[in-house]
């Protein structure tokens, strides 16, 4: 049977992996648009075995970019989490792993001329509304993918790429507390339901009778303490303006403890029920303007510091997560971070022509 070609880039951006497709090279439907991006990560299958994805949720995204017409902005990112067992895409939250490639690749693909050594993308987040502004390496014309920044998750080394944040305080729920407190009781357990790019229920591991420093596979197998924090989650939704969240994948579920290293908390993030191995770039601004919210239930946990300017270190399983924070008269204004990304593989991706044609103009 004959395929439809599409042409796509295979991209890691930050910890994540996925597939970059210009907009207009895929369906406009979209159904259909959904169809075709299970076929090209291979779900619902526990191996995405017919397809690119890699099965893990982590390597199962999608980035569908396209010149913006909107002021301010360069490109419009729509994020797609395709689910691995399921047949079903997800679009309700931001990835912003998957956004430190976004830059290099409208860069790559003509969207946004180089304009220096560094070349800034203004980036807009369909998902949730808002910018992002991407510090692109650009020296003699062109991205540059080698360099000597390190990010852990990632073996080696790269080129490190600035992502800064505008405005991502309730980008899903619509407040950086969307129940309008810095700490709620849910299933007799206290929590903590901030919104700062990513929906996120945080609650102290010990109050679980957990010690916040297992292993991700200790958690996987630990049946008893997912199925408490699927019930707490599905009852944080609605209080979060979420609403009924049984099929999507937020709020993301955190459970925090002290530093061990050095850093301003030790995390173990769910999305949403399996334990990420480290923790996912918005998950991680979330947690760490959780830490300044006085009273929640990171704040009496984390180190700090003081001034206006913090760089607060996330720690999770594989390492840390720094995260840049600017407040003011102790109110947030900016948060931002640094990332790598690197261009895999630049060709075409087949689905059945059965299932797609293939754009018009083909």
């Amino acid at each position: 049977m004959a395929q439809t070609r599409i042409p796509c880039l295979l991209m890691r951006g930050g910890t994540s992996k996925g597939a970059y497709f210009l907009a207009a090279d895929l369906p406009a439907p979209p159904a259909l648009r959904d169809q075709v991006l299970l076929a090209v990560m291979g779900s619902p299958d526990a191996r995405q075995i017919d397809g690119i994805g890699g099965g893990d949720s982590l390597t199962s995204k999608v980035a569908i970019i396209q010149p913006s017409a909107r002021a301010g902005a360069d490109v419009d990112y729509l994020f797609a989490q395709v689910l691995v067992e399921e047949p079903r895409v997800d679009y309700g939250q931001n990835c912003g792993n998957i956004l430190a490639g976004v830059g290099p690749f409208a860069i790559e693909r003509g969207l946004v001329a180089v304009t220096g050594d560094v070349t800034p993308v203004r980036i807009y987040m369909e998902n949730t509304g808002q910018i992002a502004v991407a510090s692109v390496p650009t020296p003699d014309g062109a991205v540059r993918y080698c360099g000597d920044a390190r990010i852990d998750g990632v073996p080696g080394f790269a080129a490190p790429l600035i992502v800064e944040f505008e405005d991502v305080a309730g980008s899903s729920c619509g407040a950086l507390l969307p129940t309008g407190n810095a700490r709620d009781v849910i299933d007799g357990v206290e929590v903590t339901c901030v919104d700062n790019g990513m929906p996120v229920v945080l609650i102290r591991a010990r109050d679980l009778g957990r010690s916040g420093y297992e292993s991700p596979g200790q958690l996987d197998a630990d049946t008893q303490l997912k199925t408490r924090l699927e019930s707490i989650r599905r009852q944080a939704g609605p209080l979060m303006n979420l609403g009924d969240v049984s099929q999507r994948n937020v709020p993301k579920m955190c459970l925090v403890a002290p530093a061990q290293a050095g850093g301003a908390l030790s995390t173990r993030s769910f999305i949403p029920h399996r334990c990420h191995t480290s923790i996912g770039v918005f998950g991680a601004v979330s947690v760490a303007a959780a830490c300044l919210i006085e009273g929640s239930v990171a704040a009496d946990l984390a180190c700090v510091g003081e001034g206006e300017e913090k760089q607060l270190s996330v720690e999770h399983p594989t390492g840390e997560f720094t995260v840049a924070l600017r407040v003011r008269d102790g109110r947030l204004i900016s948060c931002g971070l640094m990332r790598t990304a690197r261009w895999l593989f630049d060709g075409v991706v087949g689905v059945s022509e059965a299932l797609w044609r293939g754009h018009p103009a083909r």
